[in-house]
C-alpha cells in the first residue's frame, strides 16, 4: 500500500482522500473507461477541464468530496462528493457518488459510504445527509439501504440529467440514526 496516500479514513480495502491537482490522469481515464456503465445516472469529469472545475469546487466551504482509493495499490476506484453542505440550524448535505465500471461489485463503495457517513457526521459534524436516486438505479438504492438510509419521498423531475429532468427518490440518513464506525486514521 502507498504510504504516501493521506487518507482521512480506511477501511479494510479501501481508504478515502480528498482529490489533488495531482489525480487528473487517473481520474480522467477512470471516468472516460466508466462512461457507458455510469449511463443514465452520471456524467463524471471525464476531460482534464471538467476534472480542474471539479477540483476547484470541491474548495469550496459548500462542497466536499473524497477519492475513494483501493489500499492495497492506491489506484483510485470511485468519487463521494458532499454537496451544498449548508451550516447553521440545518447542518446537512447532499451525496453524490460514483464508481468506476471495473471496481463495481466489490462492496468498495459500501466500505467508503460508511466511511464518509462517519467523517460526515463525526469530524464534519453534520446531522443529516441525503441522496437522491433515479428509482431505476438499484445497485445505487441497494447502496445506500445497505448503508442505513431511509427512503423519505419522491422527487419528480428532480434532476436534469443529459438534458432530461429525471425523477428522483429521496434517501437520507441523520447523525442521531446512525451507526457509524470512526476508524479514523492521521493524513
Amino acid at each position: 500500500m502507498p504510504a504516501e496516500l493521506p487518507f482521512i479514513l480506511r477501511g479494510q480495502k479501501i481508504g478515502i482522500r480528498r482529490p489533488s491537482a495531482a489525480d487528473r490522469d487517473e481520474f480522467v481515464a477512470l471516468a472516460v473507461a466508466s462512461r457507458e456503465f455510469l449511463r443514465p445516472w452520471i456524467d463524471p469529469p471525464d476531460t482534464n477541464e471538467r476534472f480542474d472545475s471539479y477540483l476547484r469546487a470541491r474548495q469550496s466551504p459548500t462542497d466536499d468530496g473524497v477519492l475513494v482509493c483501493e489500499l492495497a495499490s492506491g489506484r483510485i476506484v470511485g468519487v463521494i462528493n458532499i454537496n451544498c453542505i449548508v451550516r447553521g440550524l440545518f447542518q446537512s448535505a447532499y451525496l453524490g457518488y460514483w464508481i468506476g465500471a471495473a471496481f463495481a461489485h466489490r462492496g468498495y463503495m459500501t466500505e467508503a459510504m460508511k466511511l464518509v457517513v462517519a467523517h460526515a457526521f463525526g469530524e464534519m459534524g453534520l446531522h443529516r445527509l441525503e441522496a437522491n436516486i433515479q428509482p431505476a438505479n438499484v445497485h445505487s438504492i441497494a447502496l445506500v439501504r445497505r448503508c442505513g438510509f431511509e427512503k423519505e419521498g419522491f422527487s419528480p423531475k428532480y434532476l436534469r440529467i443529459f438534458g432530461e429532468w429525471r425523477d428522483h427518490e429521496r434517501w437520507a440518513i441523520r447523525a442521531d440514526s446512525a451507526s457509524v464506525d470512526r476508524r479514523e486514521t492521521a493524513g
